[in-house]
């Protein structure tokens, strides 16, 4: 197979059900009307076929790719984008001396663990807790 078979034949494989459902239904649709036409007698039925092969048909499914690419783009993973976000934050309080080292790397592998940000706030809040009641129990221990 040539170059060029392939990549038809790959771009042929690019149809989502959904397109494959509308072209379906449209494909139906055109030859139903046609053909109904035709057997009411009609003599302009044929102008139903190129009307609906040449401007119902790719009108419907460019309308299904619009909608099918609005949808993905809302689809974007908003935990990635979070990720993304506290990353940058974490970097610009290292670039501006907020953070030593130690504690940015210790703060990004603390972010890579867990899986959202809410997961990250809440780790540190227990980790907070936890530091809390160790500080009271050295206290307590210092006391005695």
């Amino acid at each position: 197979m040539s170059n060029r078979g392939r990549i038809v034949d790959s771009l042929d494989d690019d149809d989502s059900p959904l397109e494959e459902l509308v072209a379906g239904v449209v494909i139906g649709l055109i030859l139903l009307v046609g053909f109904g036409l035709l057997a009411l007698d009609v003599s302009w039925f044929w102008v139903a076929f190129p009307i609906g092969f040449a401007g119902v048909l790719p009108a419907a499914l460019a309308l299904v790719k619009i909608y099918e690419s609005r949808h993905e783009e809302d689809a974007e993973d908003p935990q990635q984008s979070e990720t993304q976000d506290a990353l940058e934050t974490l970097r610009q309080r290292y670039a501006a001396g907020e953070l030593t080292e130690a504690e940015f790397e210790a703060k990004v592998e603390r972010l890579l663990e867990t899986e959202t940000v809410a997961d990250a706030r809440k780790r540190t809040a227990s980790d907070t807790r936890e530091e809390t009641a160790i500080d009271a129990t050295n206290e307590e221990l210092d006391r005695n």
